[in-house]
C-alpha cells in the first residue's frame, strides 16, 4: 500500500489555472510568524541569592583588610 502525497493533485484542486498557478487575490494573506508553543518562555531570574552575598562582603572585607595593611606599611617606610 502506498502512502498519498502531502499536496493535493493541482489539476484537481479549485481556483488553479493551467500549470499550477493561482489567480490574483485567491491566496490567504501571509499567517503571523508566532511561536506554536503552549506558552511563553520562562524567564530567568536576575536575584542574587545569599551565599553569593556572603561570598561578596567576605571577599571585599579581605581586599579592604589587604589595602589597609599596605598602607600602614608603608607609612612606617617614611
Amino acid at each position: 500500500m502506498t502512502a498519498t502525497p502531502p499536496d493535493p493533485d493541482p489539476y484537481r484542486t479549485p481556483d488553479l489555472e493551467r500549470g499550477g498557478g493561482v489567480r490574483p487575490g485567491d491566496t490567504p494573506p501571509d499567517s503571523a510568524q508566532t511561536p506554536a508553543g503552549p506558552k511563553d518562555p520562562p524567564i530567568p531570574s536576575r536575584a542574587i541569592g545569599p551565599v553569593v552575598l556572603v561570598i561578596i562582603a567576605v571577599m571585599t572585607l579581605m581586599v579592604m583588610g589587604f589595602v589597609v595593611a599596605q598602607v600602614m606599611n608603608w607609612s612606617t617606610l617614611f
